[in-house]
């Protein structure tokens, strides 16, 4: 009996040792693990797991296939705090490793090691609100990768699944990685925790396609250009909640930068808020470093704002609102682009002239290079009713100023007014041009006014393969059928019309044009019966045009 009490106590003994025998660091590296779940956006568990934290300001560390296809997740600390996960801050899907941030204080960080040298002896740090496992582990072997880090290999039957996502520390409690196994199975490994100091978040990372496989958005760069870039890209994203997250961080960390204030303001109006709007922009011309473009981007939205009439209830905007705001710009830096604005708005508030004016002097200033200012100095003179020969004047200036598609939208001008002043082929050459500058991408209109050029000037088979092109850009306008089978009975290709007709009959019965011309075509071709068909029903629609038709064929 007493040799069996001797034995208990020495296993006792044996295991109080193999405690304490635990450095020091290595136990307290426990504050640091946590458990990790992703959800689905409904609801549902997608992945759990384990992390550790590497950042007082709650960066984190963990595996990253459990977050792909994730709506969201969250970390439970080893104090029982729960933390949300915020953003991701850099991914490696070939390690199978994330660092994010979370919401709120944490307990602790761990520090990543700063050796190169593999170590020999290793401890797994296990994850319990009461009394973490801890296990000391020899390597199977250890592989380089990137130089310098460290690729650790274990026993398989060493690592439990309750081990996987725990930190692997060295005996100063130093980060040296996560546990990790192969998602289809395989021996367990952890990859060097220092990988995360190569994580660099862009501009560019909120559209790329590792980032886009979780539904957690991504932390906003460090770099203020980089995170105004983000800025402007989420807004394209049409993400409202994730955009106001983004516009707030913006704001925190850059506070005297004008994009952030901007931006929200931007949203404001886009719910037609005006009001706080104008709040945040009082505070971006307060907070603003610089304070002319504060006072440049508060101008500039209460012009556009104004101009397309977003709420004509809320007065206290106005294109002389806009007009004063723009000066105050000029006052703290007289900069030939706040003259530019404010020529824009007194042109928009009808004095002519004196825009006229400001947009002449501006061709002597930088801006000169740029065709804007010689495009609007021809908006003026047509609406001083200046003599053509000016405004084509102005037009030519502004296309020579820039090369490339930069002067397309001017050369549509210049090939418009040439058009309205029956110059139709220099018109048409503009147009071939703008076609050219814009790689044959134009709009629907675009290829209906060069068709309706080309018919002015007997090009007909061009025109005809205008008003196709348009017709394929926009297959459900009427118009642009009844404009080709109207050309294709001007050119004998009756068929053709009687086809053309057919098909846009079956989206518009109600076109009336489309009869007419149907009529017409079948008639020609000696098809009277189809064609005074279509003629009676253009009739029955109302359209005039029918009587005096059906007459001239009944008799032939």
């Amino acid at each position: 009996m007493k040799h069996r009490v001797s034995v208990i106590v020495m296993l006792l003994a044996l295991a109080v040792t193999s405690v304490w025998a635990q450095p020091a660091p290595v136990k307290k590296a426990a504050a640091s693990v946590f458990s990790l779940t992703t959800f689905a956006k409904d609801g549902t568990i997608l992945g759990s797991t384990h992390g550790v934290f590497t950042g007082k300001n709650g960066e984190a560390m963990a595996m990253w296939q459990p977050f792909v296809g994730a709506d969201h997740a969250v970390a439970i600390d080893a104090k029982g705090n729960k933390h949300e996960v915020d953003v991701m801050m850099g991914i490696s899907e070939l390690y199978d490793v994330c660092l994010f941030r979370v919401k709120g204080n944490v307990p602790g960080a761990l520090e990543l090691t700063a050796s190169d040298a593999a170590a020999n002896n290793v401890y797994t740090v296990g994850y319990d609100l009461k009394k973490p496992v801890i296990k000391k582990l020899t390597p199977v072997r250890t592989e380089k990768f990137m130089e310098t880090n460290n690729y650790y290999v274990f026993n398989d039957k060493d690592v439990s699944g309750n081990d996987l996502g725990c930190p692997v520390v060295n005996e100063q409690g130093q980060l040296l990685g996560i546990m990790q196994r192969p998602a289809n199975g395989g021996q367990a490994f952890a990859t060097d925790a220092r990988i995360i100091k190569s994580f660099v978040v862009s501009g560019l990372s909120i559209n790329d396609k590792t980032f886009r496989a979780t539904g957690i958005r991504t932390a906003l760069p460090a770099d203020q250009q980089q995170a105004a870039l983000t800025l402007m890209l989420a807004r394209q994203q049409g993400d409202s909640l994730r955009q106001v997250q983004y516009v707030n961080d913006y704001i925190e960390m850059f506070p005297t930068a004008t994009e952030g204030y901007t931006a929200l303001a931007e949203m404001h109006i886009d719910l037609k808020q005006l009001a706080e709007a104008d709040k945040t922009l009082q505070k971006e011309v307060k907070q603003a470093a610089k304070k002319d473009e504060a006072y440049y981007d508060y101008a500039r939205l209460v012009y556009q704002s104004t101009v397309f009439k977003i709420d004509t209830t809320y007065t206290a905007w106005n294109l002389q609102k806009a007009l004063e705001l723009s000066e105050q710009a000029s006052k703290v830096n007289p900069l030939p682009i706040y003259k530019h604005q404010q020529a824009q708005i007194i042109y928009a508030l009808g004095d002519y002239q004196k825009a006229l004016d400001m947009f002449t002097q501006l061709q002597k200033t930088e801006l000169g290079k740029n065709g804007e200012v010689f495009y609007e100095a021809a908006q003026c003179k047509t609406k001083l009713k200046a003599p053509q020969e000016e405004v084509i004047q102005l037009l030519d200036s502004a296309v020579a100023a820039q090369d490339g598609a930069i002067s397309a939208p001017y050369v549509l001008a210049r090939g418009r007014l040439l058009d309205l002043a029956g110059e139709s082929r220099k018109a048409y050459m503009d147009y071939l041009k703008y076609d050219t500058l814009m790689h044959l991408n134009a709009s629907a209109d675009f290829y209906y006014m060069r068709y309706q050029c080309g018919v002015k000037i007997h090009q007909y088979q061009m025109a005809l393969n205008d008003i196709a092109h348009a017709i394929v850009l926009n297959r459900f306008e009427p118009t642009y059928y009844a404009e080709m089978a109207s050309l294709q009975v001007r050119v004998n290709q009756f068929d053709n019309a009687i086809k053309t007709c057919d098909i846009a009959i079956r989206m518009a019965p109600e076109y009336a044009d489309l009869y007419i011309i149907k009529g017409v075509a079948a008639c020609e071709l000696g098809q009277k019966e189809e064609g005074l068909a279509a003629l009676k029903k253009a009739k029955e629609l109302g359209d005039e045009r029918a009587d005096k038709l059906i007459e001239k064929y009944e008799k032939k």
